[in-house]
């Protein structure tokens, strides 16, 4: 049980306790969208006739999903993908990488996609095909479909990308939320603001609406934080979104930098380096499915979060959301535990 916030308690013991693996069907749902990912040599402004690229596939819930897998949790992926020739290998994508995929669903539309050129500082340059695809026909009467295992498993994560494909989506994402909040089990959101994709103010709505059933709501500052809780201070921003409702907060706050607020005290956590970056794109999402899998695993929080900080740094070294998914034996080694 959470402690309430005017108990002391220790921090581990501050959020809220997932079910564990007893009868669940899934120790870990994702629910969102998957993307094909091309990588680009050079940059969207300097592309020329042949300019060599290469398919792979990506999006946030497919990062965080092989993220959780690879830390050992039963995971399945609750998404809507196309009916084209890019589907069969994408799926296929996903089960290599320990994902269930037989809970996805079809729809008559093209995948989602995305131009990727990569950077190790962050700051990559995307361009995106997402209109009118696949992944934003996702709707509630997809999520009435998964009822059961909504109920059944021990934890969900979910993003403000999610929520901003569609008016469906967005529906979607909240019942999702309000059936597994329901069912008692953990919600890990991501409210992940994207500007092209949504208004803020649509973005500050739907994190109002879902950050009271959130167990872990994982954000990053200044980017998000500036956008839906008005400050670039990562404390301040924790302690907004608490406000908000959610149990405990997980800040990333630039390389090297992450604040947990656990619901009794908010505290800088040592985050490894990774001597040979690549790339950090999805390095949230590895940090997101990682703790979310621990968590649903029975670790404590402070250690979930380490576990999560482990491998979102080892995952930089890869190229693509999923170029670098490392074993949970490598992640426990970084984190020394």
């Amino acid at each position: 049980m959470a402690a309430p916030a005017d108990m002391a308690a220790p921090a581990d013991m501050a959020a809220p306790a997932p079910r564990g693996r007893a009868g669940a069907a899934y120790d870990v749902l994702v629910l969102g969208e998957v993307l094909v990912e091309i990588h680009a040599d050079t940059a969207p402004h300097a592309a020329v006739d042949g300019t060599a690229a290469r398919i792979s596939y990506s999006g946030d819930a497919l990062n965080a999903a092989a993220a959780a897998a690879a830390a050992g949790a039963r995971t399945a992926l609750l998404a809507v993908v196309g009916d084209d020739e890019l589907s069969v290998p994408l799926l296929e994508r996903a089960a290599r990488l320990g994902i269930d995929v037989s809970h996805v669903r079809r729809s008559p539309r093209p995948n989602g996609a995305y131009l990727l050129c990569a950077d190790t500082g962050g700051d990559r340059a995307f361009v995106y095909w997402r209109t009118g695809s696949a992944g934003s026909t996702l709707s509630p009467r997809h999520i009435e479909s998964w009822r059961d295992l909504l109920t059944a498993s021990t934890a969900l994560v979910t993003s403000g990308i999610t929520g901003a494909l569609s008016p469906g989506a967005r529906d979607a994402v909240l019942a999702a939320a309000e059936t597994v909040h329901g069912a008692g089990g953990h919600l890990t959101y991501d409210p992940n603001f994207r500007p092209r994709l949504t208004r803020r103010e649509d973005a500050r709505e739907l994190l109002a609406r879902v950050a009271p059933l959130t167990g872990l709501l994982k954000t990053s500052c200044p980017a998000d934080a500036l956008a839906l809780v008005d400050t670039d201070d990562p404390l301040l921003a924790a302690a907004r979104y608490r406000a908000l409702g959610a149990r405990a907060v997980a800040v990333t706050a630039g390389p090297g930098r992450l604040l947990l607020d656990d619901g009794v005290r908010a505290t800088y956590r040592p985050v490894p380096v990774n001597p040979d970056p690549v790339d950090a794109t999805g390095a949230g999402d590895c940090f997101t499915g990682t703790t979310t899998a621990r968590l649903a695993l029975g670790d404590p929080l402070a250690r979930a979060v380490a576990y999560g900080t482990a491998a979102a740094s080892l995952s930089v070294s890869g190229r693509g959301g999923t170029g670098r998914v490392p074993a949970f034996s490598e992640t426990a080694a970084l984190a020394g535990l």
